[in-house]
């Protein structure tokens, strides 16, 4: 309680010192919305993000959604593409396509909601809430920041493991070969889920990547364990507390998470050949992805935040802070954010995502309350390119490559 009421005062002398030239505008007025664009500005705008849309991405290939608001307010949108491309479905605004790492974001708002709530606590090992999980210095916060050292289990829940070797072909020349090293019977069959991940780690406890809290190692093994804990401190099953947590109550009506209950609802993502990604193993994981939503809900998402209509600010304060040492490139990660932290520039909050051919980009100029979402269905590099977008607003030129 007392590092609560902390935050609050910090938070509050933080934003009070600050003028209405600086600082989010969404802490001059929480109802950001109503900061209306004059129709010259919005004009502008929607010239300058047009024409950078179609520079970056409009042009090459793209399939899929792309919305961009600024003070909430919708500037510019478009749907190209298909959302099957073999029955030629048309990508409209209501279809749903997987967010793949940006569900991370709502896996990780929803443990702060519950630490709100005191039914979470944040510096509290894994084992206070699962008895039996077998690294115990792990915490709640490390998950929440990849600073926990475990394994990812897309590595080590894999039954044939290769490396790379170096022949020599019939020419008598050395080149790379990948090598299999075993192939091991696996964990089950059919599809894996979140508890099969935490069985595996419970019966044959992988090495770990590092030790907890000492270096900053994205792991996706963190964010399936989040929703295990959701579920164990909620009494229900995932998909359900999210959609009755937060999707109902924002109005995110097409948004939801796949499951093994989900089946039907697989929609299969295409590699940049036309390939399509046929459902696997991992696919029913949920947690680190499986969020699947559309460009107008996650601006939904992006102004429940801002306003403060799911946290409290000095909550999302704290989620949007370093948890690591900053790197030469200045990249970061907040809890459940990634993190942008130029010297003299704006700090970035963001989260990309990369699963079979989805690829997505969750972009929020904070103090801009500006906001880029885009969410592919084919995978195209272009995409990630898609945050340069940000120059029209900030008036400098972007060159930062953000982290996928």
């Amino acid at each position: 309680m007392i590092v609560r009421l902390a935050l609050f005062i910090a938070f509050f002398f933080l934003t009070s010192a600050c003028g209405t030239s600086q600082g989010p505008k969404y802490l001059e007025n929480p109802n950001f919305t109503a900061l209306k664009l004059s129709s010259t500005e919005k004009e502008r705008l929607i010239t300058e993000v047009k024409a950078k849309y179609d520079l970056l991405l409009g042009k090459k290939g793209f399939s899929g959604e792309i919305l961009v608001a600024k003070n909430g307010e919708i500037i510019f949108e478009d749907y190209r593409g298909f959302s099957n491309f073999g029955n030629k479905s048309a990508m409209v605004p209501e279809t749903p396509i997987h967010l793949a790492s940006i569900s991370k974001t709502f896996t990780g708002m929803a443990a702060l909601k519950l630490w709100e709530q005191h039914k979470l606590d944040l510096k509290a090992p894994v084992t206070k809430y699962i008895s039996n999980f077998p690294y115990a210095d792990v915490t709640i916060e490390q998950l929440l920041s990849h600073r926990s050292g475990l394994p990812d289990y897309t590595v080590f829940m894999e039954s044939r493991k290769y490396i790379m070797t170096k022949v020599k072909n019939k020419r008598g020349r050395w080149v790379k070969k990948i090598q299999l090293l075993k192939s091991e019977a696996p964990f089950k069959q059919g599809f894996y889920s979140n508890q099969d991940v935490l069985d595996f780690m419970v019966r044959k406890r992988p090495a770990p990547q590092s030790n907890p809290d000492r270096v900053f190692k994205y792991c996706n093994t963190n964010f399936v364990l989040l929703a295990l804990l959701i579920e164990k401190i909620s009494g229900q099953d995932f998909p359900t507390y999210m959609a009755e947590n937060i999707f109902k109550p924002l109005k995110m009506d097409n948004t939801f998470i796949f499951s093994a209950n989900t089946i039907d609802k697989y929609t299969p993502s295409y590699n940049a050949r036309m390939v399509p990604y046929r459902i696997e193993k991992f696919d029913c994981i949920y947690g680190d992805k499986n969020v699947y939503s559309t460009a107008r809900d996650m601006l939904l998402w992006d102004k429940a935040l801002t306003e403060g209509k799911f946290l409290a600010p000095a909550t999302l304060e704290m989620a949007y802070q370093p948890q690591s040492p900053t790197n030469k490139y200045y990249h970061n990660y907040g809890l459940g954010w990634r993190i942008l932290t130029k010297p003299n520039e704006e700090k970035l909050i963001y989260h990309n995502g990369w699963w079979h051919g989805n690829n997505t980009v969750f972009t929020r100029l904070i103090s801009e309350s500006a906001t880029i979402i885009i969410l592919g269905n084919k995978f195209n590099k272009s995409i990630y390119k898609g945050k340069e977008i940000a120059s029209v607003f900030t008036g400098k030129v972007d060159t930062t490559s953000l982290v996928e």
